[in-house]
C-alpha cells in the first residue's frame, strides 16, 4: 500500500496529516498509523477533488470505515441514499455501493453525472431476476401489484409498481394492503418476503433470491456467539433466514441497526450483516464491544480510496440508464418514497 501512495504521486504531508487528524482520531482503533498514513493522502485528495467538481459522495453502511468516515458526504442505508440522491444539488454524484445504487441515483437525478468507481460492484440479489421477469410474474398474477426491493435494476424496477428496503417493506406491504391489495408479489428477496408475511395478513407472493452474504448467516450462528459471549445482544438484518430472526433479539435494516446501538448502548453487539457495517458502528461507539460474526460482501469491497480518486480525476466510470427506463422506474422509487 505504501508503495501505491508512492506511484500515485500521494504523499503523507504535514498539509494531509492536519487535514484527516480529526478522522483518524474516530479511526485510530481501526487502523495502525502506519498503515492510517498510507490512506490519509488519498482522503486528503478525493475530499479536495470533491469541492473543486462540486461532487458529493453517497457511502453505503457497508463501506469500509476509511470511505464511510473519510470522504462520505451522505452516508447511511440504501433508503437515505436514494432520497439524499433526490435532494442533492451536486453536479457529480460518486456512489459507493453497488451498481443498482447508483443506478436508483442515476433514475432520481436523470440531469447529473452519477459516477461508481468499479463498474463490477454488482449484486447477487440484483442478478437474481430480470425484468422478463417480473412482466412473467405479473402474466401469471394479473392484477396483484408488485413490489420490489431496491436492491435490483432500473429494469426490473420499471416493470414495478413500487420499491421497498429493508428498513419500511412491511410499511410498504401494509400501505398496500390498506388500499385494498389483499396479495402483493415481493421481488427478489426471499427471506426479506418471509419475515415481512410472517408480520402482516397480506399474502405475500415470493420470488426466490437470496444475498449471498445474509443467507450465509444460521440459527447455530447466534446460539455460538451467545455461547462465547454471555449477554451479547443479536442484531440481525431482515435478508438473514426466519430461523436467524428468530434466535436474534433484534430484526432491523442497516440504519435501524445503528440506531439500536446508538440508542440503547450495550455491552457487547453482534450483527448478523456484513463486516463494515460493525467496523463502523464500532468506532462511532467506542464503549460498545462489537464481536465480529459477520459475512463480507465481496461486491462492496470493490470500493476502495485509490478507486474513487481514480474515479473522480477521470469522471468514469459513469453509469447510464436507458431514457424510455428511468420515468418507469422513478414512478416506483418515488411511490416508496410516498409511502415511507
Amino acid at each position: 500500500m505504501a508503495t501505491l501512495t508512492q506511484v500515485k504521486g500521494l504523499e503523507y504531508t504535514d498539509e494531509v496529516a492536519k487535514s484527516t487528524a480529526p478522522i483518524y482520531q474516530k479511526l485510530a482503533r481501526q487502523y495502525r498509523e502506519d498503515y492510517w498514513k498510507t490512506l490519509a493522502p488519498y482522503i486528503h485528495e478525493i475530499n479536495h477533488l470533491k469541492k473543486e467538481k462540486n461532487a458529493v459522495i453517497l457511502a453505503h453502511n457497508y463501506m469500509t470505515p476509511d470511505i464511510f468516515y473519510g470522504v462520505g458526504d451522505i452516508v447511511g442505508d440504501s433508503l437515505k441514499l436514494a432520497q439524499e440522491a433526490a435532494k442533492t444539488q451536486a453536479d457529480i454524484i460518486v456512489q459507493c455501493g453497488v451498481h443498482f445504487m447508483a443506478e436508483t441515483s442515476k433514475v432520481l437525478c436523470p440531469d447529473k453525472k452519477v459516477l461508481i468507481p468499479d463498474m463490477k460492484a454488482g449484486c447477487s440479489l440484483a442478478e437474481s431476476i430480470t425484468a422478463a421477469d417480473v412482466r412473467a410474474l405479473k402474466a401469471q398474477h394479473p392484477g396483484i401489484p408488485v413490489v420490489t426491493y431496491v436492491n435490483t435494476s432500473a429494469e426490473v424496477k420499471a416493470e414495478s409498481d413500487v420499491c421497498c428496503t429493508s428498513s419500511n417493506a412491511l410499511k410498504i406491504v401494509n400501505a398496500l394492503g390498506k388500499e385494498g391489495h389483499s396479495t402483493v408479489i415481493m421481488t427478489p428477496d426471499k427471506f426479506l418476503a418471509q419475515n415481512v408475511a410472517a408480520q402482516t395478513d397480506v399474502k405475500i407472493i415470493i420470488w426466490d433470491g437470496a444475498c449471498i452474504v445474509h443467507e450465509r448467516f444460521t440459527a447455530q450462528d447466534v446460539k455460538r456467539v451467545r455461547a462465547q459471549h454471555n449477554g451479547a445482544i443479536v442484531l440481525a438484518h431482515p435478508e438473514c433466514p426466519p430461523e436467524v430472526i428468530a434466535e436474534s433479539d433484534y430484526t432491523g435494516s442497516t440504519a435501524q441497526m445503528d440506531d439500536y446501538i446508538k440508542k440503547n448502548q450495550p455491552k457487547k453487539a453482534v450483527l448478523m450483516t456484513e463486516c463494515s457495517m460493525s467496523d463502523n458502528i464500532a468506532s462511532a461507539n467506542p464503549e460498545v464491544e462489537m464481536i465480529g460474526a459477520c459475512q463480507m460482501c465481496p461486491y462492496m469491497k470493490r470500493i476502495s480510496l485509490p478507486k474513487i480518486l481514480a474515479c473522480l480525476q477521470n469522471e468514469s466510470p459513469e453509469v447510464l440508464v436507458p431514457a424510455d427506463i428511468i420515468p418507469r422506474a422513478r414512478r416506483a422509487v418515488e411511490r416508496m418514497l410516498e409511502l415511507s
